[in-house]
């Protein structure tokens, strides 16, 4: 493994920020939706019926989700289902089981099966972009929720957390914490190329560098490395178990995705480095993170991606569209939280399946 040139890493991680940023602010397409509460990760049925002037009964919602092999897309599935038959409608779901040609096999059969609208979780943000074509031709509209999707796609809105807020705060909470002391940074990413994590990693690295140059003046940091988990346990372990041999003196990680990072914590007791490692997470507000946060120094924070308010406002918005809406924003985000060991037992919900 090589170090990064921070110089131009940053400079690669920083150019999409402004683009992005430049994009929003020219078209204004983009919502914040919701209210984020200590409910968000409910066990419970939290869904509510939503108001609409035509009647639902026999409207059917397909969700395509890419895989159920995680609590967050278990969480998700739950939320939409339960939404759906909240508001009489009837709920069609198909696993893509972590496999893009099984997941347009999927979608194509929720197509052929005449769904209403089709709630796509896209495995990957260029492949399924045909599917979201033929859906367009036979008169489905398609909401992108949690991932993204290239803009070429034919859907009517993206639903998720706002990735890079949330990272944003993370990072600016993580380079208060440090104060003048220099970040040894071990970053553990999800899987390369995916749009989500790209997002989450810039605004944890413009948070930290923001704070550094508000409070210091200087960017004072060496991010060492850059590992992938595939968004699992055994990946983050993995990724961990050689981030310690090769760079020892690592004194942060941080991370795209609460998952990504559980399994390294492991690693990091096995040598001993609990006290000498800080965990920054730039999205989830899994229940085992939260716990972390709360009985532990080393894991010191993470931010709010709720599946079950993103599943809830999904279905809304599939209702709104039946009820002829049409001027809905390209992107709509869930609040961005921050959540840490001052708030984090208001969020923790061990009955939650995330």
């Amino acid at each position: 493994m090589k170090t990064l040139n921070f110089k131009s890493a940053l400079k690669s991680m920083l150019l999409p920020i402004m683009v992005l940023a430049l994009m929003v602010n020219l078209t204004g397409c983009v919502e914040q939706t919701a209210t984020t509460d200590e409910n968000v990760n409910s066990a419970e049925d939290t869904s509510e019926v939503v108001k609409s002037t035509i009647d639902l009964k026999g409207k059917k919602i397909g969700y395509a989700t890419p895989s159920l092999n995680a609590p967050y897309y278990q969480a998700l599935l739950q939320s939409i289902k339960a939404s759906t038959e909240k508001n009489g409608m009837t709920f069609l779901s198909a696993d893509g089981q972590n496999d893009i040609n099984k997941q347009i096999a999927a979608v194509e059969d929720l197509i052929t099966k005449g769904v209403d609208a089709l709630l796509l979780n896209p495995k990957d943000p260029d492949a399924l972009v045909g599917v979201t074509k033929i859906a367009k031709a036979a008169g489905i509209p398609v909401f992108i929720i949690d991932s993204s999707i290239d803009p070429s796609a034919d859907f009517v809105t993206t639903i998720q957390s706002n990735n890079h807020a949330n990272g944003a705060l993370a990072g600016e909470w993580a380079a208060k914490k440090f104060g003048n002391k220099k970040m040894n940074i071990a970053l553990l990413s999800g899987n390369a190329g995916n749009p989500v994590g790209r997002t989450r990693k810039q605004g944890l690295l413009e948070g930290i560098t923001e704070e550094q140059l508000r409070t210091q003046g200087k960017i004072n940091l060496d991010v060492r490395t850059q590992m992938y988990t595939e968004w699992s346990y055994a990946g983050g372990l993995k990724a961990m178990e050689d981030v310690l041999v090769a760079h020892p003196d690592i004194n942060v990680v941080i991370t795209e995705s609460d998952v990504c990072v559980l399994g390294a914590i492991k690693a990091i007791k096995q040598a001993g480095k609990t006290d000498d490692i800080l965990i920054v997470a730039g999205a989830d507000g899994q229940k085992e993170a939260i716990k972390y946060i709360m009985d532990t120094d080393f894991y010191g924070c993470t931010a709010m991606n709720s599946p079950v308010q993103i599943g809830k406002n999904a279905v809304e918005y599939a209702i709104q569209y039946m009820n002829g809406k049409r001027d809905f924003p390209k992107t709509s985000f869930t609040p961005p939280l921050l959540i840490t060991k001052e708030n984090a037992a208001k969020y923790y919900n061990p009955k939650a399946l995330f």
